[in-house]
């Protein structure tokens, strides 16, 4: 495994939702707010893009025809990354003060969305966010009563969903039809316990492994299909918040981060808010464009 390096210096307040472009060679990711923005950098040429976005962005993804889709805080919409237009697809039911936060697409190209509800941590008993399948321009709920969507991935076989609520420390697993993108047979997958930091976002191997970005604690953590820590990554930073493999052959971990305040349990020696990579002996599995 190689030392965690900083790739690139965003300087985000909220980075987020990292994801690999084969098509661009490129990664991709989310500053959520102060400001918005949509991010692109290549490692190989160094060359760096981003487009202001009109309100909170929670994720996105290619779309198989051209051009991304965009979760922003009130809906899904295309966006046009020539022009910079953005057309309404899919109005999120959700109340004002939940804002569309985490997304991920399945192993056949299915776009996944979830919920930030702004009541927590005011409320520490909000529950307003849920998970969604977008399906055609509506979005289904899948599971609901939750504060804060993370942690969510898919098994390399695509019959696998992991989805977290973040204040709970846990993880969970369900059952995933392919065919259908419904679930069922929810169990729990992970806990972590007081003074382990928190739940982020996550990505998984081509072995099955699930790697974790415990926030608040400078770690990533990988885990095994059954639910077994493998291994623990420390970090020099204390706020990562979501993993994602890309690069040749999908051998480098790529890691965002954010300056929020938070309790941290290290002390940091790099700065948050950066980009930052390792090659941890480990591929991962190419992200599809959304198909529709």
């Amino acid at each position: 495994m190689s030392e965690v390096r900083l790739a690139f210096d965003a300087q985000n307040h909220l980075g987020e939702t990292p994801v690999w472009s084969e098509r661009d060679q490129a990664l991709w990711w989310v500053n959520c707010e102060q400001p918005p923005e949509l991010h692109c950098w290549s490692p190989t040429s160094g060359e760096h893009r981003k487009w202001p976005m009109p309100q909170r962005i929670g994720g996105f993804a290619e779309k198989a025809s051209g051009g991304m889709l965009i979760a922003l805080a009130d809906g899904i919409y295309d966006f046009d990354l020539e022009s910079g237009a953005l057309t309404m697809r899919a109005p999120s039911p959700l109340p004002p003060q939940v804002k569309l936060h985490e997304s991920a697409v399945d192993r056949q190209g299915r776009f996944w969305i979830g919920g930030y509800d702004h009541d927590f941590p005011a409320n520490r008993a909000a529950d307003g966010a849920k998970y969604f399948r977008l399906d055609g321009d509506k979005l289904v709920p899948v599971i609901e009563g939750l504060a804060v969507a993370n942690g969510f991935a898919f098994s390399p076989d695509g019959r696998t969903l992991y989805a977290a609520d973040a204040p709970k420390r846990t993880v969970d697993a369900w059952d995933l039809d392919p065919a259908t993108g419904a679930v069922s047979n929810r169990r729990p997958f992970i806990a972590l316990v007081e003074g382990e930091g928190f739940v982020d976002g996550a990505a998984v191997d081509t072995e099955g492994g699930y790697w974790l970005a415990n926030v608040a604690a400078g770690r990533l953590r990988r885990y095994l299909p059954d639910g077994t820590l493998e291994r623990i990554i420390e970090l020099p930073f204390s706020n990562p918040t979501k993993p994602v493999f890309g690069g040749p052959g999908l051998a480098t971990l790529y890691i965002t981060s954010t300056q929020l305040a938070m309790q941290c349990f290290m002390k940091p020696t790099a700065p948050n808010g950066a980009i930052y990579a390792l090659e941890p002996g480990f591929s991962g599995v190419a992200e599809l464009p959304v198909a529709a």
